[in-house]
């Protein structure tokens, strides 16, 4: 969330950049806002002086046994009395109205965000290998694990409704590898601390990240006020809300495996058979606490980290640097990390790894206090996918078919399928 005093004195930097996202000026019709706010809270004041003085008067007008002089003054403090409540109310008013222009204003992009206004504009930054050439036509995912007998949407979808699965046996066991492979790279190898978070969170959690109030309607909420995190993002970022972190502690990377849980509101007609979008799935998730000066730094490595899985498993990928109409709500920058699927013929999204700046902290009140001491500072946040496990499965399952409808187990996983090297069919 944005600094009023940061918008009045920026005010055209801050509509460019809004119309860079695709946003109408809102510079003007704020600082009006704030205007408003300053003048009421200056009557507020100066009513708040004059009845403090009268007060005093009504004392020495007693005192001196002066009653005309005394009635009117306590008259006028009667008076003052009812403006100051009026004036305390529309302060409040003004307050709530300035907060909640403020607090669905998305973040500003980065200079080098290439301009656009959807996915179409996005650039590609690396590719890294190659579509595998298959001498027969390559399968979706869902229709592999269905002629497995491994990935039951139908018994899924009895109990839950649509946009669920039941995995079994060994796509169940693989599922459970890819997330423990995943966990122990960024743990061992990465140096991030595994956290195992709240899957429910408080208004206040969700609010924090830029959940709330925006994309109430892309979230669960249970019915005693709970929010089903749609990524450990919100558990993992809210961590270190309102505290001061010491500066020697930075960066701080945290990484969780949790299920996630979306409302897929605004995808009706989308990905509808198989496993890309569903209501719930599961994820790794990274997120780093960081200074102003290294967060880009530790966006490029955070995005390298996401990335080497896909390089240990063998899956084609490419890497893309988001327009400022594809971005997320709450990102500075953002890189797409998209795995090539045979069975659709293209490249999907597997991950975003995106820089927040302060936006998020501002909203959960997170600082540190500099290494060289000094005045406390507005963190800085990043958040990305390593990956989505449901999606990594997929891609597994479409690289790694074979003709004869089995799939070979990557070998970097075979440890955590207790040697199996190839899944095949379930014995009837």
């Amino acid at each position: 969330m944005f600094d009023i005093k940061w918008i009045r004195d920026n005010a055209d930097a801050f509509d460019k950049a809004l119309a860079r996202r695709g946003l109408e000026p809102l510079a003007a019709g704020l600082i009006a806002l704030d205007d408003a706010r300053r003048t009421t809270l200056t009557t507020l004041q100066e009513a708040q002086s004059r009845r403090n003085a009268a007060s005093k008067e009504i004392g020495k007008a007693k005192g001196a046994k002066d009653n005309a002089t005394a009635d009117k003054l306590m008259a006028e403090v009667a008076d003052l009395k009812d403006k100051i409540a009026k004036g305390e109310e529309d302060e409040r008013d003004l307050d709530a109205k300035i907060k909640a222009a403020l607090e669905v204003i998305p973040n500003l992009p980065r200079d080098d965000v290439p301009d656009g206004a959807d996915e179409k504009d996005n650039v590609e930054v690396r590719k890294v290998g190659e579509p595998g050439k298959f001498d027969f036509t390559p399968k979706q995912h869902f229709e592999i694990g269905e002629a497995l007998g491994l990935m039951d949407f139908e018994a899924a979808q009895k109990i839950s409704g649509a946009r669920f699965v039941a995995l079994k046996g060994a796509l169940a066991r693989l599922e459970r590898a890819l997330g423990c492979f995943m966990l122990d790279l960024h743990t061992d190898t990465f140096g991030y601390t595994e956290v195992n978070p709240p899957l429910l969170v408080k208004d206040h959690a969700a609010y924090g990240t830029g959940n709330l109030p925006k994309f109430a309607e892309d979230l669960f909420k249970t019915t005693n006020d709970f929010w089903l995190i749609p990524t450990a993002e919100v558990s993992l970022t809210n961590l270190v809300r309102e505290q001061i972190l010491d500066g020697v502690r930075l960066p701080l990377r945290m990484t969780a495996w949790t299920p996630c849980f979306r409302s897929e509101a605004g995808a009706a007609g989308r990905d509808t058979r198989g496993m890309i979008r569903q209501h719930q799935f599961a994820k790794v998730e990274l997120v780093s606490v960081t200074t102003p000066e290294e967060s880009l730094a530790e966006h490029e490595r955070m995005t390298g980290c996401a990335e080497e899985i896909l390089k240990r498993l063998g899956l084609p990928f490419r890497t893309v640097l988001l327009c400022t109409g594809d971005m997320g709500f709450a990102s500075q920058k953002t890189y797409d990390i998209e795995v090539w699927l045979p069975g659709q013929n293209a490249y999907r999204e597997i991950s975003s790894c995106s820089v927040c700046g302060d936006f998020q902290a501002r909203r959960m009140d997170a600082r540190y206090r500099p290494k060289d001491g000094g005045k406390p500072v507005y963190v800085h946040t990043l958040n990305g996918s390593g990956l989505a496990v449901g999606r990594t499965l997929v891609a597994v399952l479409e690289n790694y078919q074979q003709a004869d409808g089995s799939v070979v187990v990557p070998e970097v996983l075979r440890p955590y399928m207790g040697g199996l090297t190839k899944i095949e069919a379930a014995k009837a």
